[in-house]
């Protein structure tokens, strides 16, 4: 158990002596507050949490998540995923504690769903912006990102580290449920600039069994691409959850509305947490929506966690010529051929993405 000034102390209790005045609520009567950094723009009585639990009213203040983290990796920008950021660089990627979903089959259990599942949560390092900063030089890395649990909920730290960050040339990401709202956007978009959005389903009775609302996602994805935020949409095709032809092409047709350059990232569930009855995906499931996907317009459609099973569907093609832009297997880079301006040596056709860093 944690301690604190020497003394035993809970995880709740280690994770509350963390925090700060956040800025992504109102005041209201009565000493409460209306938190608008997810979608579920929680009222929050005196006293009480937020749903995501970590975000609480002390006094008529909303005390957020501030200067640690409970998970921190340097891994590949292509694991998040991101296949159209600076492919083959290195995204010092931090979570902190506390989601606003209980997904059952989520993959960072341990930091998501801490304070709400008594088998969860890890303690909480310490750590400033300037560090995290500072490390992601050391490290080599070009972007960093926010993940491991939901960044919405943890969006005011997110923004103090993507302050020092961006001035120091690095692209900045979330990977996120997508359980957004304007306000939370609008706030993160000076500094944010890349967002990675899980579109879980395309039923709303779904995303109620998961904590969440169909609909808040999708406007989400609307916001994203209307801001201006480099999107890219990851489904993770889940055994009689969510991977009948007919969901499949909804959310593709959906995402092809949005724009057929948006990169669709269709993900292998594997056994997690307390989901534990479907079978892992096969290949072959991800092969169809692939197809699925390009039939309903879109140009740039993926296939994960199945390296070298699902043949170019890992790889970037040129959608005018078909030449191999990127090769991959898994997060590895095997060849780059587009040009410096980001387009296809052969055609000429510009591909969208981020293949540089900003100058500042």
């Amino acid at each position: 158990m944690p301690k604190l000034a020497g003394k035993a102390i809970s995880l709740s209790e280690r994770v509350d002596s963390l925090t700060r005045e956040g800025e992504l609520y109102e005041r209201l009567a009565d000493n409460k507050v209306r938190c608008y950094a997810c979608g579920h723009r929680c009222l929050i009585l005196e006293g009480q949490r937020g749903i995501c639990q970590v975000r609480f009213n002390r006094g008529g203040t909303l005390m957020v998540p501030h200067n640690y983290v409970g998970a921190l990796q340097c891994d590949p920008t292509e694991k998040k995923p991101f296949f159209h950021v600076l492919p083959g660089s290195q995204a010092l990627t931090f979570g902190m504690l506390g989601c606003d979903y209980h997904c059952g089959y989520c993959q960072n259990w341990l930091t998501s769903q801490a304070l709400r599942d008594p088998v969860a949560g890890l303690d909480p390092d310490e750590v400033g912006a300037a560090g995290l900063v500072a490390m992601a030089q050391r490290m080599g890395a070009r972007v960093v990102a926010s993940s491991y649990n939901e960044p919405l909920i943890t969006s005011e730290w997110a923004l103090e580290v993507f302050k020092r960050a961006k001035p120091q040339g690095f692209v900045t990401a979330y990977v996120s449920n997508g359980n957004g709202t304007r306000e939370v956007l609008e706030y993160l978009r000076p500094w944010l600039d890349c967002y990675k959005i899980d579109l879980k389903s395309m039923s709303d009775r779904s995303y109620r069994s998961l904590g969440g609302k169909l609909e808040n996602v999708l406007e989400t994805v609307r916001m994203v691409h209307e801001m201006e935020f480099w999107m890219e949409i990851v489904t993770l095709l889940v055994p009689g959850f969510n991977d009948s032809e007919e969901e499949i092409r909804e959310a593709a047709r959906f995402l092809a509305g949005i724009s057929p350059d948006v990169p669709w990232h269709l993900t292998a569930f594997h056994k997690d947490y307390k989901m534990t009855d479907p079978e892992d995906t096969e290949p072959r499931t991800l092969l169809r929506a692939a197809e699925i996907g390009r039939q309903e317009g879109l140009r740039f459609v993926y296939c994960g966690n199945q390296p070298g099973r699902v043949g170019d569907n890992e790889n970037t093609l040129c959608p005018s010529c078909r030449r191999p832009l990127v090769r991959r297997l898994g997060y590895t880079i095997l060849d780059y051929d587009l040009t410096a301006e980001g387009s296809c040596p052969d055609c000429g056709t510009t591909i969208p993405g981020i293949w540089s860093v900003p100058s500042i």
